[in-house]
């Protein structure tokens, strides 16, 4: 599983576009966001965070794992790479033998590290389709606070089991929460639209651990023939290019605006919220 190709920008059938309906997974340090879209301006949230988003997680859990002198010579800000860096020097052959939990049951088993500590999984008991993250940065933050207390050293060993533990609890959580979206649209009655693909977009999406570890839950949960797509990983974290893109996409749907439109802090996707989703704003026009 893990040696599968998990950067594909096509579908099999050579498409360069998936197909609606899919999924999109949008994980960034604002964002944890599971969306079904059926075309350019119809979209259904069907999960989001009832805390903080994935990407500001793995930042704070980073903050605290990684050591200070990688800290204080990094040359930027992006905590999440340099915590798959830190956790992966290798790259992908230090997670080669990763397999993913087979069942629900399996992902409620507890990890105890040879350190004595874990990190619960959330939402574990629950089949909710929502997205937590604050235990593990909450957890992390303990364990560094019980350790200055006693005045014990943290080893390099320790921090990369910290920070491989934190991404693998973060991404299984995200994994889990978008098979139970996948399962309640195919059991719905009357639903012969199929999902496809799955779309994974914002800065996490350019973490190749997490893209394993969604293709191999994908795998082994009876979604095999689901499409994983990301963009290149350069683009994952480039802001204006996706939405760029998205103005992009609307013009070539025959939208247009007025030039009396202004630009919106926060705008809905789902037609369903209280700004109308997409199309909620005023100045639309089709051509």
């Amino acid at each position: 599983m893990a040696g599968k190709d998990h950067n594909r920008q096509t579908s099999k059938s050579g498409n360069a576009f998936p197909d609606f309906p899919f999924l999109s997974i949008l994980v960034s340090g604002g964002h944890s966001l599971l969306v079904k879209s059926s075309s350019v301006t119809d979209h259904s949230l069907m999960a989001s965070s009832a805390d903080i988003a994935i990407g500001e997680a793995l930042d704070k859990s980073a903050r605290l794992i990684l050591p200070e002198s990688l800290l204080q010579t990094a040359k930027n800000t992006m905590y999440g790479k340099m915590l798959e860096q830190f956790a992966f020097p290798g790259g992908p052959a230090d997670y080669s033998d990763y397999r993913p939990a087979m069942t629900r049951g399996e992902e409620q088993i507890k990890r105890e590290s040879p350190w004595g500590w874990s990190i619960t999984t959330p939402l574990a008991n629950t089949r909710q389709l929502q997205f937590s993250f604050s235990c593990v940065p909450s957890t992390i933050t303990r364990l560094f606070a019980n350790r200055e207390k006693a005045n014990q050293p943290t080893s390099d060993d320790e921090r990369v089991a910290l920070a491989r533990e934190s991404m693998r609890v973060c991404f299984e959580h995200l994994a889990s929460r978008t098979v139970i979206a996948l399962e309640a649209l195919r059991d719905q009655a009357g639903n012969k639209e199929q999902i496809k693909t799955l779309v994974v977009s914002g800065g996490v999406a350019a973490n190749r651990y997490l893209m394993t570890i969604l293709r191999s839950f994908l795998d082994v949960r009876g979604f095999g023939h689901v499409e994983l797509v990301a963009p290149p990983p350069y683009l994952c974290t480039d802001n204006a290019a996706m939405i760029g893109w998205a103005g992009i996409e609307m013009f070539e749907a025959g939208w247009r605006t007025e030039l009396s439109c202004r630009a919106l802090r926060k705008w809905s996707l789902d037609s369903t919220s209280e700004d109308g989703g997409v199309l909620g704003p005023s100045g639309w026009t089709k051509v």
